[in-house]
């Protein structure tokens, strides 16, 4: 079975995390001292280096995955009962945690251009906020569908939300994982009345490869929102933890070449999936995903995949993710990650190709 289902890469994290991991152990105490203040320094520097954007040390709040918060911004900023708005297809415990903390959840669908592209379906997304949504969740870059969103569309969106006084928490763990031609755009960096609207999630996570180490932080320029999130936790929340804030500091600091090979080679497993798929699996919808190591593939004009991740599990031996977990628009879709060796990923196309080659002639 090749598994090209959870969202993680199958790579070696980058040498200089490796060695400062392994400095840390052979200090051999394991207690409360997270190096923050180093992180807190080097994360200030990368979000205005990167994107211009200035933040300060207090306006960062650590916690130990992205998952935890985008729970919490459901509990500090909508009471029980009250709308959390998400788009659909998502990452699923994106979609599910408005209702896992007993929030009335909301999902809005994409438009499908012609050219394949999905786009932001303004008039849902209106109709959405009008009907007193408290946060909204957003993805960006977007997984499942692998759009990066563009500067227009983040204005866009942050005034529907700034009138309608919703809530903007903004999910960017994969801000790091952009393709040549589209660039990562901070929906809190663009204009100060937005970054006191806005918590925004990001990690070392995705991009090292780091996420079982659980280091994440959240950036929250608005003080009141700011205490609220920390509130929302009642003591609940785990402590950073020691490993994953040395691994960050190495990544962020030591990590870039490292992080360039990578995207050149998930650029060219990115192009070798949409290529193989267009030429051999002509019925399989696909677009080039923009950012992320993550296509979603539209199974919905072969009649044979009714039910897409079974017939690949079952007839191919590949272990995709089902669309279905990511909302109503994900049914006859599969979610594949190319962030693996590049044999391996055409392997796995090859076994989906000859499966379906074999279905056919039955």
């Amino acid at each position: 079975m090749l598994p090209l289902w959870v969202a993680d890469m199958d790579f070696v994290s980058p040498p200089a995390v490796l060695q400062a991991l392994h400095e840390r152990v052979a200090h051999g105490v394991f207690g409360y001292g997270s190096d923050t203040k180093k992180l807190t320094e080097i994360i200030v520097e990368r979000l205005f280096r990167l994107y211009g954007w200035r933040v300060t040390p207090e306006d960062i709040v650590y916690i130990p995955g992205v998952v935890p918060g985008f729970n919490l911004a459901c509990l500090a900023y909508a009471e029980a009962g009250e709308r959390v708005v998400v788009q659909t297809p998502v990452y699923p415990p994106l979609l599910k945690a408005p209702f896992e903390t007993g929030r009335d959840g909301a999902d809005i669908g994409f438009n499908r251009d012609t050219d394949g592209r999905f786009s932001v379906d303004w008039q849902a997304f209106e109709s959405a906020m009008a009907a007193e949504a408290r946060l909204f969740i957003l993805c960006n870059p977007q997984n499942p569908l692998g759009r990066v969103f563009t500067r227009h569309e983040l204005e866009k969106m942050a005034a529907i939300c700034l009138k309608r006084g919703t809530v903007i928490c903004s999910d960017e763990i994969h801000c790091d994982l952009v393709f040549a031609g589209h660039r990562h755009v901070p929906i809190a960096s663009i204009d100060p009345e937005i970054a006191q609207n806005t918590v925004t999630l990001m990690a070392p996570s995705k991009t090292y490869n780091l996420a079982g180490l659980q280091c994440s932080f959240a950036v929250i320029q608005n003080e009141q929102l700011r205490k609220r999130f920390r509130a929302a936790d009642k003591g609940l929340m785990a402590h950073l933890n020691l490993l994953g804030c040395t691994a960050a500091v190495a990544a962020y600091s030591q990590g870039q070449t490292w992080l360039d090979e990578l995207l050149q080679y998930l650029a060219a497993n990115r192009d070798v999936t949409v290529k193989f798929i267009h030429e051999h699996m002509p019925k399989i919808g696909v677009t080039a995903p923009e950012g992320t190591y993550l296509a979603w593939l539209d199974c919905t004009k072969d009649p044979a995949l009714s039910r897409p991740y079974q017939f690949f599990l079952k007839q191919a031996h590949v272990a995709l993710s089902d669309g279905r977990q990511f909302g109503a628009p994900g049914e006859g879709h599969v979610r594949l990650n190319f962030g693996c060796p590049r044999a391996l990923l055409l392997e796995a196309l090859e076994r989906m190709r000859r499966a379906l080659e074999r279905n056919a002639s039955k």
